[in-house]
C-alpha cells in the first residue's frame, strides 16, 4: 500500500473512533498533533511515516476514558496497523511511541529511560505543544469541566512533584493542573523546535494565570 494511502485509511479510522471523544482528545487534537509533528519534521531527522502514523493513532484509546487501561490504545492502533498490512518493524516502532509518550509516564522513574527514538520526540513534542498555550488552557477548562471539577480552590495547593499514581487519581482544581503539568512542560521538550514554539506559549499561559488570581481577588 502507498503510503498516502495508508495516511488517509488511518484519518479515516481515527476519525470514526473518535467521533464521540471529550472535546480536548477528539480529531481535531489529534489533527493539531498531525500538523504540528509535519512542521517539527521539516527542522528536525526523522522517519516521516512513523511520525505520522503515531501522531494520528497517539490518542485513539486514551487511558482516562477506558478506566485507566494503558494497554488498549496501543493494542488499537496495533490491530488496525496489521489490517493495513503494514511492516512488523513499523508498527513495532509507532506502538513503542505510543507507549512511551504521555506525561504520566514522565513520571514513572522506571519507565523514564524505557524506549526512546527521534520520531518520539517529535510527536511527544507536538502533543505537548497542545497541551500549552491558548489551546492548551481550552483544554485543560474542557477537561475540567467534563469531570466536573472546580475552576480554583485557594485552600487546594498545587504539588508539582506528583507520582504517577498521584497525577492519575488526582481531582484537583483546574488551576492546579498549570502547575502540576502544563508549566512544566516547556521544559521537557526534545528537539530544538519544540522548545522553540513552546516558549510563546508557556509565556501566554502566565500571563492568563497573572490575570485569573486578578479577576479572582477582585484587583485592578
Amino acid at each position: 500500500m502507498e503510503a498516502n494511502q495508508l495516511i488517509q485509511n488511518t484519518i479515516d479510522f481515527v476519525k470514526q473512533e473518535l467521533q464521540n471523544a471529550e472535546g480536548g482528545h477528539d480529531w481535531f487534537h489529534i489533527e493539531r498533533v498531525f500538523n504540528t509533528s509535519k512542521l517539527i519534521l521539516n527542522h528536525e531527522d526523522g522517519d516521516s511515516l512513523i511520525v505520522q502514523l503515531a501522531a494520528l493513532l497517539h490518542d485513539i484509546a486514551d487511558p482516562k476514558f477506558h478506566g485507566g487501561d494503558e494497554n488498549i490504545g496501543p493494542e488499537t492502533a496495533k490491530t488496525f496497523l496489521e489490517s493495513q498490512l503494514v511492516d512488523e518493524k513499523t508498527i513495532s516502532h509507532v506502538v513503542d511511541i505510543i507507549k512511551h509518550m504521555s506525561f504520566k509516564n514522565s513520571l514513572d522513574k522506571n519507565n523514564r529511560k524505557a524506549f526512546t527514538s527521534k520520531e518520539l520526540h517529535i510527536v511527544q513534542d507536538a502533543d505537548r505543544l497542545d497541551a500549552i498555550g491558548a489551546i492548551g488552557i481550552a483544554r485543560a477548562f474542557n477537561y475540567g469541566g467534563f469531570k466536573n471539577r472546580e475552576l480554583y480552590n485557594p485552600d487546594v495547593p498545587p504539588n508539582p512533584n506528583l507520582t504517577k499514581k498521584e497525577y492519575k487519581n488526582s481531582k484537583a482544581p483546574t488551576i492546579n493542573h498549570f502547575y502540576e503539568k502544563l508549566l512544566l512542560l516547556k521544559d521537557k521538550m526534545n528537539t530544538k523546535t519544540g522548545k522553540k514554539l513552546a516558549e510563546e506559549r508557556h509565556l501566554f499561559m502566565l500571563e492568563y494565570l497573572n490575570q485569573f488570581y486578578k479577576e479572582w481577588n477582585g484587583k485592578e
